[in-house]
């Protein structure tokens, strides 16, 4: 064993705790690495394609559900939980309501998550090791084959709520995940029992019907999906469907009885950007591929690139209300290079053209 064999373990948790709260986490959770019953769930639902574009998942499936394997030596996971949600700007069920105004998930406003959240779980090990002695580890934050949810509610952060994501019921679901893998042998924490009883809030607002059962998702069908993994064109039924979503889609937290219980961020890095909490459709479908680098440089935003960035505005003002504005700014794009762009913007303006 690397680590001092006098260590306390159950005083390491505690201190561990402690110092996750000092670098911006609001909990840390600590869970074993058995994950069979959600191995048989992933496994069933990469069978039925649900997962897509998502190549990846079936790729690097056994990984998942093996964290030993991704990572050899490990014993356990340290999930850590930050809060996310502005406390600012404007209010996000009103905003779906505004059709000349871009609807970008609420996770998306400010700086990219991953960097942040792995720099701060670097810390943690850091604090870990200055306090024991060296020991083995490696920091995830939605960054390779991990059951990020499934590990969480073991480590006790929440339960998977039926549109799949986490809720805490004393904070919500408005946060991020990061893990660390280590080979210590932890005390592990109770696993978080499941609170959402008979509501089906999330299933009755999903805009595309992509929860199609209670804890069952069909990626094809979610607008995030569509929005940020999909490279190709979005399928034109769904279209109407996304409205002015165009990055992610947040219905199924908005309207979540739980989330009454969320406390806005108190990480500045967070903090909305480039006024993207309620920009102008018109205004972002102006802007051109160097201005969309720069104005989405630091932010989760950029991995889709300007091509998909289009093509989801392109959508939106599809559905917005007809106007000569977006009439303009929809045909200064049919001249585009990517055929894909072209596409969207050709059926967005023949949108426009029939509530004309």
């Amino acid at each position: 064993m690397k680590f001092q064999d006098n260590v306390d373990l159950h005083h390491l948790v505690e201190k561990i705790r402690h110092w996750g709260e000092q670098l911006g986490f609001q909990q840390i959770g600590i869970a074993d690495i058995e994950l069979g019953e959600h191995e048989e769930r992933l496994n069933q639902w990469l069978e039925k394609g649900m997962h897509g574009d998502m190549d990846y998942m079936q790729r690097h499936g056994a990984l998942r559900s093996h964290p030993e394997e991704l990572v050899p030596g490990t014993l356990r996971v340290i999930s850590a939980r930050m809060d996310y949600l502005p406390g600012n700007g404007d209010d996000p069920e009103k905003l779906l309501l505004q059709a000349d105004k871009a609807y970008i998930s609420r996770y998306a406003l400010g700086r990219d998550y991953h960097k942040l959240i792995r720099k701060r779980l670097q810390q943690l090990a850091a604090r870990i090791e200055q306090e024991i002695g060296a020991f083995g580890y490696r920091v995830f934050t939605d960054s390779a084959p991990v059951l990020e949810k499934p590990l969480a509610n073991k480590a006790g952060l929440g339960w998977q709520g039926k549109h799949t994501n986490l809720i805490n019921k004393n904070a919500g679901s408005w946060f991020f995940l990061g893990e660390l893998y280590t080979d210590l042998p932890l005390p592990v924490d109770e696993k978080a029992d499941d609170h959402c009883g008979s509501c089906q809030a999330c299933i009755d607002v999903c805009p595309t019907g992509a929860i199609i059962a209670p804890y069952q998702l069909d990626a094809r069908l979610c607008i995030s999906y569509l929005t940020i993994e999909h490279h190709g064109s979005i399928p034109e039924k769904l279209r109407p469907m996304l409205g002015n979503r165009i990055y992610g889609c947040d219905d199924c937290q908005i309207f979540c009885p739980w989330n009454k219980f969320a406390r806005p961020t108190s990480e500045s890095d967070f903090t909305p950007r480039q006024s993207l909490d309620s920009p102008l459709l018109v205004e972002l479908f102006g802007w051109d591929e160097a201005t969309f680098l720069a104005k989405t440089e630091g932010n989760a935003i950029r991995r889709i690139g300007h091509d998909r960035w289009l093509r989801n505005i392109a959508v939106a003002l599809g559905n917005a209300p007809a106007s000569q504005q977006v009439a303009d700014a929809l045909t200064s794009r049919l001249e585009h290079p990517s055929s894909m762009v072209r596409e969207h913007v050709e059926w967005a303006l023949h949108c426009q053209a029939t509530k004309e």
